[in-house]
């Protein structure tokens, strides 16, 4: 394999994370993810969410060098399908389908369900390789068994840049960050907007706390089975709202918090003493991130202030340096949360569709780039002289 690697490493896949040692897996992922944990994918497992049920099982990649030492690792899924990813490509499997081809099953190393950037190919920092040699492992898989493709999506832009130069196809996406240069408190924040936006933010926090909402801030241990079976309530409703599919289920959510502990931020809204709205997070050493929300109640700006502004004062109160708010959504710039790039590889197989989604995604990117100048244009922040 490249990278230098001093010495030959030996690939095996494995259908469950339980089957690779927690202090082995992490001292590959690091400690700066918690989406990528031994800890969050185990329970994604235990819970029942990712697997036969699902469509999403478990192929978790993991290369061992001379001496058995677990050196890389990626979490990896074989899939029938294409959803809860993010990242579409269902126009890529039709085109190979019509053509008589197959597309599934594929590959796909991801985070099930959590559209949040992080590495994704998980490197020993002493091991002595780099991504590359995860990356040309994956593309072995997918000759030997046959498979259509990999998808290797948000990940970093090394890991990106890394794939693209052993042969990977590569895709440019976006989401909106609200980063933190320091402010001490929201209205240090709001300082930083024009007056009109300003304006906007106050009105759209004040009605929502005008409510007869009591909004409350619970971490790990403080979150109890009673919060957990109302968010799973609003969970389903957001689910039913959108047309979706309940990967997630009622097991998941307490398991979490068990494990994951005080990492596990749950902001929860209540009226004469009973949640009716809820916002999961997850927090790492310097970024919260958003992931799923719900409400039984109609209340104006609510998801405002609980996914953005609640997330926004506690990430100051922590001193964290971001707070990603989850997929799409251009709402968010004018709530202080601007574009940032997001990166996905992609590796097929098939020369034909090969050679055609190369095409596209070279149209694609510049088309992004522009995209993503065109939003950062419409930020609400004030303009020094």
């Amino acid at each position: 394999m490249s990278d230098g690697a001093p010495q030959e490493l030996t690939l095996r896949l494995h259908s469950s994370i339980a089957e690779i040692a927690a202090p082995e897996w992490d001292a590959c992922a690091g400690a700066e993810n918690p989406f990528v944990s031994h800890a969050f994918l185990a329970v994604l497992e235990e819970s029942g969410s990712t697997g036969p049920r699902t469509g999403w099982l478990p192929q978790h990649l993991a290369l061992r060098d001379a001496s058995e030492r677990l050196v890389a690792v990626a979490p990896a899924y074989a899939k029938s399908h294409s959803y809860g990813e993010y990242v579409f490509d269902h126009s890529w499997a039709h085109a190979l389908e019509r053509s008589g081809g197959r597309y599934y099953p594929k590959l796909q190393v991801a985070v099930p369900f959590s559209p949040v950037p992080g590495r994704r190919l998980l490197v020993r920092p002493d091991s002595g390789i780099g991504p590359a040699a995860l990356g040309e492992a994956l593309a072995q898989v997918v000759e030997q068994l046959g498979l259509s493709s990999a998808h290797v999506t948000f990940c970093t832009e090394a890991e990106w840049q890394a794939l693209g130069e052993v042969g990977w196809l590569r895709r440019l996406g976006t989401q909106f960050h609200w980063t933190n240069p320091g402010y001490r408190s929201f209205e240090d924040f709001l300082g930083a907007l024009s007056s009109r936006k300003r304006k906007q933010l106050r009105r759209e926090r004040r009605d929502a706390q005008a409510a007869g909402l009591t909004f409350r801030t619970l971490r790990g241990a403080e979150i109890t089975r009673r919060h957990w079976t109302a968010f799973h309530r609003f969970y389903l409703d957001t689910v039913d709202r959108k047309w979706g599919s309940a990967y997630l289920n009622a097991r998941f959510w307490p398991l979490l918090a068990e494990r994951l502990g005080d990492r596990v931020v749950l902001m929860m809204a209540e009226r004469d003493g009973q949640p009716v709205a809820g916002a999961l997070n997850l927090m790492g050493p310097d970024a919260l991130y958003g992931r799923n929300w719900g409400t039984t109640v109609e209340t104006p700006f609510l998801h405002f202030e609980l996914c953005y502004y609640q997330a926004i004062d506690f990430a100051i109160a922590q001193g964290l340096q971001r707070v990603e708010a989850g997929a799409q959504g251009q709402h968010k710039i004018q709530r202080g949360y601007l574009p940032v790039p997001t990166y996905s590889a992609h590796w097929i197989a098939h020369r034909g569709l090969r050679r055609a989604v190369a095409e596209f995604l070279d149209a694609e990117r510049p088309a992004m780039e522009r995209e993503m100048a065109e939003l950062a244009e419409a930020s609400p922040f004030r303009v020094e002289d």
